[in-house]
């Protein structure tokens, strides 16, 4: 008997197994080890900085080391996780994990959402859980597909035989995609690295019509007609792009190193990982979904088989150009703008990228984020996760931008 949202699309290709998240007994005793005997390093005045303008602190990683030992359970995580369809599927020479919300509804848009570095597939679970609370199957408007990228969570690493990039991943979703029943066309948002591939998605393949991403500084560019908003953003960026790109550089230019050193005492990943949990947010997210993604990042060996990424912008951020050169968007596309975002690009800059016909400037507003078993509720802005930090908002700006666009390019019926 199959679960609510789990059944697939009668034009779909492929028959993609279901899965269960349940990792084994001995992996979490061992990781129980791992995190009591772990040493922590001795005080520094640069450990002492509360403000965290130096890192995180033995302060912080004592409590959460308390907390992962003596009260987090995450069998608790798998029970939330498994409440929504989860399947795989082999695409190309990779095995693809992805969580989805699939419609009975014959007209329902397909929409795949992406992803990005330190995050996983957990961010998209509180829209997922939105939209469960609001649609039934044979209700929903949408199909909801949140695949795990290659080299995380629960999908397998890339070929070791090769390089793989952006390109390479972009291709193995729009197969996925196509092979899920979605040909005729399907919308695309992402954030961080999912972004890129968004970018990427709409540019070079047909199947993806519209498409919900980000953008770099265009070459050329002032700050003149900004408004004040866009300025303090800007600013934030300029800061961000001073004192908090040490880590992309290491993982761009010794992906090894980093890989092996965060793999071998789960302490040290939750350091390098958990302060981007810290820093990149507006207000501070429950310490436990904190720990959810780096217990997944542990027992998954996210990290070393992830940040390939990084190396696509070393040397002299070679992506980064590529894609402000040849990724010009003519398909329609769509922009929230969360001030407190690392990137917060302004509505001038993102418009030399694309045919931008939808953007949502989000100033402070009351949310909440029904990720774990409760509601944590604040007067906030949004920032680097807004899946996690600003669901609702994101989820009302997907839904409004697609009920804009969408009509012109429907699919046949």
């Amino acid at each position: 008997m199959s679960i609510p949202y789990s059944k697939l699309p009668p034009s779909a290709k492929i028959s993609p197994d279901p899965f269960h998240v349940d990792i084994p007994d001995e992996n979490i005793s061992e990781f129980k080890a791992l995190v009591k005997l772990s040493k922590l390093a001795p005080p520094t005045y640069e450990d002492l900085q509360q403000d965290r303008r130096y890192g995180v602190t033995s302060d912080w990683l004592n409590t959460m080391r308390e907390k992962w030992l003596n009260s987090y359970d995450w069998r608790e995580t798998e029970t939330r996780i498994n409440g929504f369809p989860q399947f795989t599927t082999k695409i190309e020479d990779v095995t693809l994990h992805f969580a989805a919300l699939f419609s009975e509804k014959a007209d329902a848009i397909p929409v795949i959402l992406l992803h990005g570095w330190p995050g996983s597939f957990l961010e998209f679970l509180p829209i997922l859980k939105l939209f469960k609370e609001e649609y039934a199957p044979d209700t929903l408007p949408f199909h909801l597909i949140v695949p795990s990228l290659p080299g995380y969570g629960f999908s397998s690493g890339p070929p070791l035989d090769r390089e793989y990039t952006s390109f390479d991943v972009a291709r193995v979703f729009d197969q996925l995609m196509k092979g899920l029943g979605f040909e005729a066309g399907y919308v695309t948002q992402g954030g961080d690295i999912g972004s890129r591939l968004s970018r990427v998605l709409a540019v070079e393949f047909e199947s993806c019509k519209v498409n919900f991403c980000t953008i770099p500084r265009p070459q050329g560019s002032t700050d003149e007609n900004l408004t004040d908003t866009e300025k303090r953003g800007v600013e934030r960026l300029d800061k961000f792009m001073t004192t908090g790109t040490a880590y992309a550089i290491e993982q761009g230019t010794r992906p090894s190193t980093i890989g092996h050193i965060l793999s071998t005492n789960p302490m040290a990943l939750l350091a390098w990982v958990g302060e981007k949990f810290l820093d990149w947010v507006d207000d501070p997210l429950p310490s436990e979904t904190i720990l959810d993604f780096v217990s997944l990042y542990w027992f998954t060996e996210t990290y070393p088989r992830a940040i390939y990424f990084y190396r696509e912008d070393f040397p002299h951020r070679r992506f980064t150009s590529e894609l402000n050169g040849r990724y010009f968007i003519h398909k329609p596309f769509g922009f929230s703008y969360f001030p407190k975002e690392l990137y917060p690009a302004p509505r001038p800059w993102i418009a030399t990228t694309g045919n931008l016909v939808f953007f949502q400037d989000h100033q402070k507003a009351w949310t909440s984020i029904p990720f774990r078993s409760f509601q944590l509720t604040n007067f906030t802005q949004g920032g680097h996760f807004a899946a996690l930090e600003r669901p609702q908002d994101l989820k009302k700006d997907l839904t409004e931008f697609i009920e804009q666009v969408w009509p012109g390019i429907a699919p046949s019926k």
